[in-house]
C-alpha cells in the first residue's frame, strides 16, 4: 500500500503546489486588502462566495479532459489525446465566454443578497475583473489537465509558483498605487488577478505547442483538431456531473457565506479568512484526489484491476493521515493564523472561533474529496453527484441554517453544518468505492 500511495504522491505533489499556489492568490488578496479595510475584506468575501459556483462549473469542465488523456495514454492512443486536447480546450474557452458575459450582466446581484450595501458597492469593479480572469483561467485549466492526464505535472506547477509573486507584486502595485498608478485598492486585487491569469495562461499554450514532449501530439493536429461529437459528449458526460459536483459543494459554502453576511461585516470577514484557511488545506486534498484519479484511469483504461483497488485504498488513507495532521495544526494555531489577514481583534477573535470547526470537517473534506476523484477515474459520476447534492443540500445547508438561526449559535452552527455534510458526503462516496472496485477485482 504505501508504494502505490508513494507513486500517487509523485504524480500528485506537483498538482498539489499548483493547487495551492492558485488558492494563494485568493490568500494574498485577502491578506492585501485585509490591510487596507475590513469592509473591503468583506465585500472580497461576498465577490468570492458569488463567483466561485459558475468558476466551479467551469473547471468542472476542464477537469473531465485528465481522465479521458489518461485513459487514452493507457491504451498508447496518442490520437484520442490529441483530440481530447483540441475538444477539452473549445469547449473550455466556449463555457469560459459565456459564463463571464453572464457574471458581467448579472452584477446587480450582489445588491439583493440581504448584504451590508457599502460592501455590495465596494464589490461590483472587483467582481467584474474577476469575471473576465475566468477566460483565460478556464483556458490554462483545460491545458493543464491535458498536462497533468499524461503525467506531466511540473510544468504547470512551476507556473503557479511563478504566478503567486507576479500577483502579489501586481497587487502592490494596483492596490496602493505604486509606480504612479491609482489607488484602486479592492479593484486593484481584482487587476492584478486578470494580468497574471492571462500570463500564465498564454505561457502553458506556448509550452505546449511547442515542447518535445507534446511533439506526438502537436504533430498530429491536422488529423485529430476536428470538432468532434462523440469526443464533446464524453467531456459532457464527466464534465456536467463533475461540474454539479463541485458546484454543489462551494454552492453550498457560498451560500453559507452569503447567510454568514446577514450576521454583519465581521462575521463575515472572519468566515472568509477561515474559509481561506480551510480552502488552503483543501488544494492539497484537491491534488491528491487528482492524481489518485489519473492513476486510477490509466489502470482502468488498461484494465489492471488489482492495481486500480491498491491505488484506491492506498489514496484513501493517505487522505486520512493528512486530515488527521491539518486538525492539529489548525486547533494549535487557530489564534494566530487569523492575524496574517487582519489587524482588527474582533474580526480574528471569531475567526479563531471558527477554525476550531474548521479542525472538526478536515479529515471528512479530504476524504471525500478523494472519493470523488477515485470514482471520477472510473467514469462513476452520476451516483457521486447524488451523494454531493444529499450530503450537501438535504444535510449540511439545513442543519446549518438551523443552529446559526433558530438555535442561535450564529456563524459557528453554520460551520456545524459543514462538518455534517463533509462527514455524509465522505462516508457515501468512499464506500461506493470500496463496493465498486470489489466489483472488479
Amino acid at each position: 500500500m504505501l508504494k502505490e500511495l508513494s507513486r500517487t504522491l509523485k504524480i500528485s505533489t506537483p498538482l498539489i503546489i499548483s493547487n495551492v499556489s492558485q488558492i494563494g492568490l485568493g490568500l494574498i488578496d485577502s491578506a492585501m486588502i485585509g490591510a487596507v479595510d475590513y469592509k473591503q475584506l468583506a465585500a472580497s468575501s461576498l465577490v468570492l462566495n458569488v463567483i466561485s459556483i459558475p468558476q466551479i462549473l467551469g473547471t468542472g469542465i476542464a477537469i473531465a479532459i485528465s481522465p479521458l488523456t489518461a485513459i487514452a495514454n493507457g491504451q498508447n492512443n496518442i490520437y484520442e489525446a490529441s483530440k481530447t486536447l483540441f475538444n477539452g480546450f473549445l469547449l473550455s474557452a466556449v463555457a469560459a465566454v459565456v459564463i463571464a458575459l453572464t457574471m458581467v450582466m448579472s452584477q446587480n446581484l450582489l445588491f439583493h443578497l440581504g448584504q451590508d450595501k457599502e460592501v455590495a458597492l465596494l464589490s461590483v469593479p472587483f467582481y467584474n475583473l474577476l469575471a473576465w480572469s475566468l477566460i483565460p483561467m478556464l483556458m490554462f485549466a483545460a491545458v493543464k489537465q491535458f498536462s497533468d492526464g499524461l503525467e506531466f505535472t511540473k510544468t504547470a506547477m512551476m507556473l503557479s509558483l511563478i504566478s503567486l509573486p507576479l500577483n502579489a507584486f501586481l497587487n502592490w502595485i494596483f492596490i496602493y498605487g505604486k509606480f504612479g498608478f491609482e489607488r484602486l485598492e479592492l479593484a486593484g486585487a481584482g487587476l492584478g488577478t486578470l494580468i497574471t491569469r492571462i500570463v500564465i495562461a498564454v505561457t502553458l499554450i506556448l509550452i505546449v505547442a511547442r515542447h518535445k514532449r507534446f511533439r506526438p501530439y502537436i504533430q498530429i493536429r491536422r488529423k485529430a483538431w476536428k470538432l468532434d461529437t462523440k469526443t464533446w459528449k464524453d467531456l459532457l458526460h464527466i464534465g456536467i456531473p463533475t461540474s454539479m459536483q463541485y458546484g454543489m459543494e462551494v454552492a453550498a459554502f457560498s451560500i453559507s457565506g452569503i447567510m454568514i453576511g446577514w450576521l454583519g461585516a465581521t462575521s463575515q470577514a472572519a468566515h472568509q479568512i477561515a474559509l481561506n484557511l480551510a480552502s488552503a488545506t483543501f488544494m492539497a486534498s484537491s491534488g491528491l484526489a487528482l492524481g489518485g484519479s489519473i492513476r486510477i484511469a490509466n489502470a482502468f483504461g488498461r484494465n489492471e484491476k488489482m492495481l486500480l483497488r491498491s491505488i484506491g485504498v492506498s489514496t484513501i488513507a493517505g487522505s486520512l493521515m493528512y486530515g488527521v495532521f491539518c486538525a492539529l495544526l489548525f486547533i494549535l494555531f487557530k489564534d494566530h493564523l487569523p492575524l496574517l489577514f487582519t489587524n482588527n481583534a474582533q474580526v480574528a477573535t471569531v475567526s479563531s472561533a471558527l477554525l476550531v470547526f474548521a479542525a472538526l470537517f478536515q479529515i471528512s473534506d479530504a476524504s471525500q474529496a478523494i472519493g470523488v476523484g477515485l470514482l471520477r477515474g472510473m467514469k462513476d459520476v452520476k451516483i457521486p453527484t447524488a451523494f454531493v447534492a444529499i450530503a450537501y443540500w438535504l444535510i449540511g445547508i439545513p442543519i446549518g441554517y438551523y443552529l446559526a438561526f433558530k438555535l442561535g449559535m450564529g456563524a459557528p452552527g453554520i460551520w456545524l453544518g459543514f462538518v455534517t455534510g463533509l462527514t455524509a458526503s465522505s462516508i457515501l462516496l468512499n464506500t461506493r468505492f470500496l463496493q465498486k472496485s470489489k466489483v472488479v477485482t
